[in-house]
């Protein structure tokens, strides 16, 4: 990794720990606005999303989606990390003004780090650290050996079948794509189903999906030990008596929050038990003049999330406006999606989380069937189903107010903004039924999904949330 020469290692107003998502949203905010600002990092700059996560995840799947072989496929994965990686690489950082310092930052207290014998001065740390594979305690597991995120991708060759642990997003993903890339490929999950955080519709489009790729979906699989014999093949055993072999296999439940071995709990940052450091919603911590942004803080582990908490970190930190009023993080529109065939995307609430909170919802669902687009190009597995709430004081007067949205499509990735806008600015549903689109698009099905709160769309109607 080339590396910015600093002339002076010293004082800083700003210095950023991980160089992430959330590290290089908040080095390149706190430079924006007029800070000297400097990010340490112990690896390459752009972290797990350009190098094992996001961006090779995605690379694969498309590759693997259009037919190429793996070894296409792994070229394809690298050559976008280059790519990427080369737009947010020191040199690249360097014209905008921000410094990088290889190595691990280690807080001596609360206004100064050491990173390998340099010092470190500031008034201001953002802690941005990630995260790291979660193995769970399984025994037998960890000293298999097993593939984790960050070592998929180093892989030379295809598996001639794989285990993957874990039914997830990055689950689903992987075995759609090494499914399609010719691996045997056998998905194990300890809850009932699929994509567990999905309304239960979602996950049965994205079984079935898998399955009709050859992937075997293995639900309700508690795994309860694993050996790898001198076969040197993987076996994992399940509390029902089964067996599960594998040349390779893949851990995908989650990643720990990395927020131990910084020197943080020493200076009086608080830590929770997963290695989370404990954050405000202005991401500020326990310490004055440190906050933390992104995986490390244990939410929602999203790398436009993660950004975001960079944004409101840095500006918090420099701005004299959020001395009288900080910025705050709210998820409530945050948009999330899963990058299978079909894709599957929410917003704000499930339709179990709705009925919880608001028992007088309406919900509009539109199968794919009903929609021309996915009917012209033979994609009909999925739907959009939206949850309109009523507004205080005008109730369900047009239409009330968007409070959940979950899409099942080939592009619902891209489809859900839409739901997000209108429950960022609070605008009625109406809207949404009001706006002309483009025949015939993806995006019309939610148009048409809109519609169902007022009459019939499409031969359907909203239906109370309690019917649901």
């Amino acid at each position: 990794m080339q590396v910015t020469k600093v002339t002076k290692v010293s004082d800083y107003d700003v210095v950023v720990i991980g160089g992430g998502a959330g590290g290089l949203v908040a080095a390149k905010e706190a430079r924006r606005r007029g800070a000297k600002v400097v990010i340490v990092q112990n690896g390459p700059i752009g972290g797990d999303c350009t190098f094992t996560g996001c961006v090779p995840s995605k690379a694969l799947l498309a590759a693997a989606g259009a037919g190429r072989g793996f070894d296409e496929a792994m070229h394809a994965v690298h050559r976008a990390i280059d790519v990427i990686a080369a737009t947010e690489d020191a040199a690249a950082l360097a014209v905008e003004g921000i410094d990088v310092i290889p190595g691990w930052a280690r807080f001596i207290g609360p206004r100064e780090v050491d990173v390998e014998g340099k010092r470190l001065k500031s008034r201001r740390f953002i802690v941005a650290t990630g995260a790291t594979p979660l193995m769970p305690p399984i025994p037998g597991l960890r000293e298999s050996e097993p593939l984790t995120n960050e070592t998929l991708f180093q892989l030379d060759r295809c598996p001639e079948s794989l285990a993957i642990l874990g039914g997830g997003p990055i689950g689903c993903e992987m075995a759609q794509a090494f499914a399609r890339l010719g691996a045997k490929v056998t998905l194990v999950e300890a809850l009932d189903r699929l994509l567990p955080r999905e309304d239960p519709e979602a996950s049965a489009v994205i079984s079935t999906a898998l399955a009709r790729d050859g992937v075997a979906v293995r639900t309700g699989a508690d795994v309860t030990n694993v050996e790898r014999p001198p076969a040197d093949r993987y076996v994992l055993h399940t509390a029902d008596g089964n067996r599960i072999e594998a040349a390779q296999l893949l851990v995908a439940i989650g990643r720990a929050p990395a927020g131990r071995g910084f020197g943080l709990e020493e200076i009086g940052v608080a830590i929770d038990r997963r290695g989370a450091i404990t954050v405000a919603d202005d991401m500020s911590t326990n310490v004055d003049g440190i906050w933390a942004v992104g995986d490390v803080t244990g939410r929602l582990q999203l790398t436009h999330v993660a950004g975001r908490m960079g944004w409101i970190a840095a500006s918090n930190a420099l701005s004299k406006l959020a001395r009288i009023r900080a910025f705050r993080l709210d998820t409530a529109a945050t948009p999330w999606a899963t990058f299978t065939s079909p894709e599957v995307a929410h917003v704000g609430l499930t339709t179990a989380e709705a009925a919880a909170r608001h028992p007088q919802a309406r919900v509009a669902h539109l199968p794919l069937t009903h929609v021309d687009r996915a009917v012209a190009v033979g994609a009909t597995d999925g739907f959009v189903r939206l949850i309109a709430a009523p507004k205080r004081g005008t109730r369900h007067l047009a239409g009330g107010r968007l409070v959940g949205a979950t899409i099942v499509a080939p592009t619902a990735g891209e489809m859900i903004h839409e739901a997000a806008l209108a429950m960022q600015t609070k605008m009625f549903v109406g809207r949404l039924a009001q706006t002309v689109h483009a025949y015939p698009t993806w995006s019309m099905a939610v148009q048409q999904a809109a519609l169902q709160f007022f009459g019939t769309s499409a031969g359907l109607s909203a239906k109370p949330i309690s019917e649901y």
